[in-house]
């Protein structure tokens, strides 16, 4: 099977999860730290880290955004192309998921975000993704609701702020910005799950599949 162009970037969007981890949770200043007393030679990691631990969080932004980016490219380089595919359909959902719960999940050990708040905007992911796939076993399609787009985009923003925190706290005194793009993230989530939940008991039977 050919990889297209959709399906690659789809591809590359699971690639950068692991790097936007790494970025925001192993900043390498211990191991120069080590290094440095080691030898005397390696002074200039020591200006590398300082660098790092000033700019880490605009880069993790950086990734985390490229990543976002290409799931609006995918889609609709697919539709475009005519490259729609059963493994692109597969795959894009799963590298939403991994984007946004591996994010969340950082900030939550980086202590950025409150974990409760995480657990209900992660939870309607997952509760909405299987009201969806039942409704698929039946042959029905449960068409995206516009306040989970609002979410989804309210839900970029969120974390890109708190990924900010510190950075917008030191640069100019509003690291409380991302707590409160969560808040209104958490609040569209709840909305949109109770509107999902009313198409769904409308319009799937939940007897026995055939």
């Amino acid at each position: 099977m050919q990889l297209n162009l959709p399906t690659a970037l789809t591809l590359f969007r699971i690639f950068l999860v692991p790097l936007l981890v790494v970025v925001l949770l192993a900043p390498p200043a211990a191991w120069v730290r080590l290094q440095v007393q080691e030898t005397a030679s390696l002074h200039w990691l020591v200006d590398l880290t300082s660098w790092l631990s000033v700019w880490r969080e605009v880069l993790g932004v950086a990734i985390f955004l490229t990543a976002a980016a290409t799931d609006w490219l995918d889609g609709f380089l697919a539709r475009r192309r005519g490259q729609v595919t059963t493994l692109g359909k597969l795959l894009d959902p799963i590298a939403d998921k991994l984007l946004t719960v591996s994010a969340f999940i950082a900030l939550v050990e980086l202590g950025l975000a409150p974990a409760w708040m995480v657990v209900v905007i992660v939870g309607r992911e997952f509760a909405v993704s299987g009201m969806r796939s039942i409704a698929a076993s039946r042959g029905l399609v449960m068409a995206a609701s516009p306040w989970g787009k609002v979410k989804t985009v309210a839900q970029v923003v969120a974390i890109t702020l708190l990924i900010l925190t510190n950075t917008l706290e030191r640069w100019v005194q509003y690291g409380n910005l991302g707590k409160a793009a969560l808040w209104i993230v958490m609040v569209l989530a709840l909305y949109s799950m109770i509107e999902y939940f009313t198409s769904f008991v409308k319009t799937v039977d939940l007897g026995p599949a055939e």
